[in-house]
């Protein structure tokens, strides 16, 4: 039997066996990252198993109450993301996807004489919310593991002595992990004056044992913010929800810069029924490890390094010129991730469903034939 053959043969039997049998092949089947054009969209990290089912009925079943404003929704999900976080609903702030929380940190938090101190490369919204104004952007080159170089970061925040310092983990775009304790024994050391934005966006994702959530600070320290997304791990990227989480001193600081009514009635019944839907994480955690297999297989085949990556997506390289390889893969039909400088040698490629990653492996194989990568 051919490797492809096999793959695909194990790829379905695994997916039966999911969840105590239960029918996981059947979303993934109507599961896709295609476009309306009939692209492949394995670029902006989306979920392709999209809105879990019970959330689909929800939102239809909610477009009876969109001509209300939100007010009584956004209670009943703060107060389920209160519980599921153990902490108390004064300490959720909910944001236009978790972007609004990092803007209303960035501009409530920063100044012209508190630097904004991140990793580079880094997620790229946080840098792009101080550009209007005349903050102090301090970039840090990742270390040579590809994690945030903890000690230049500190070092950069002690001779500023005041600063909002950003971390990203695990880190966009490179997938990586920066170990917890790490950063742990930097908030612990901290005594004032230096704010932890720890954007948390793919922790569903990540199953690494140096890494765990900042949010056992919140209740303590009023200097550290946690951001979460529902646009990941619950496929709803389309409907912008996001949350921080932070002590309540802070929270209320981060609310005089929200765009109030932020959240809308879809969106909040969606996320309801989301957190209610106990194995929505498990699989999109199981179809996310199932893609990520093709794709590394393919990879170490054709001898293609790649950063190991604890999310959706994995930055890998290509051998070639990165806008012509962008250029070759839209002509076959396929979007792949835009540039990262400095990484301009890699490409971060977003996973798809495993038939769509079989899709994208045999295009690549082709391009090696070709001496395109």
């Amino acid at each position: 039997m051919e490797r492809r053959t096999f793959l695909r043969a194990g790829l379905a039997l695994g997916a039966a066996g999911l969840s105590g049998g239960t029918a996981l092949l059947p979303e993934l089947a109507g599961a896709s990252t295609k476009s309306t054009d009939g692209a492949l969209r394995l670029n902006s990290n989306e979920n392709p198993l999209g809105l879990a089912p019970a959330a689909r009925k929800a939102v239809i079943d909610n477009i009876g109450e969109a001509n209300r404003y939100p007010r009584e929704s956004r209670a009943k999900l703060v107060e389920a993301l209160a519980r599921m976080n153990g902490v108390e609903p004064e300490n959720i702030v909910l944001g236009c996807g978790s972007t609004e929380v990092l803007q209303m940190t960035v501009q409530s938090l920063t100044g012209p004489s508190e630097p904004l101190i991140l990793a580079d490369p880094t997620f790229e919204d946080v840098p792009r919310y101080a550009l209007p104004f005349p903050y102090r952007l301090q970039k840090v080159p990742l270390d040579a593991g590809f994690a945030h170089d903890v000690g230049r970061m500190k070092e950069r925040a002690a001779g500023s002595g005041r600063a909002l310092v950003y971390i990203c983990n695990p880190n966009n775009p490179t997938g990586t992990v920066t170990r917890s304790a790490d950063i742990d024994a930097w908030i612990e050391s901290s005594s004032g004056g230096v704010f932890f934005l720890v954007d948390e966006a793919y922790y569903e994702y990540c199953v690494d044992p140096a890494y765990s959530s900042c949010i056992k600070f919140i209740s303590d320290r009023p200097d550290v913010i946690v951001a979460r997304s529902f646009s990941k791990i619950y496929g709803m990227a389309g409907l912008r929800l996001g949350y921080g989480i932070a002590h309540k001193e802070t929270a209320g600081r981060l609310r005089l810069f929200i765009s109030m009514n932020n959240a809308n009635q879809l969106a909040l019944a969606a996320a309801l029924a989301s957190l209610q839907d106990d194995g929505l994480v498990e699989r999109s955690r199981n179809a996310n490890a199932r893609g990520m297999q093709i794709l590394k297989e393919t990879l170490d085949d054709l001898g293609l390094e790649y950063l190991p990556s604890q999310t959706n997506f994995v930055m890998h390289r290509i051998n070639g010129d990165l806008e012509t390889y962008r250029k070759r893969m839209a002509e076959r039909n396929v979007r792949v991730g835009r540039p990262f400088p400095p990484l301009l040698e890699y490409n971060r490629l977003s996973i798809g469903t495993p038939e769509e990653m079989e899709r994208f492996v045999e295009i690549l194989r082709d391009f090696r034939e070709k001496g395109w990568v």
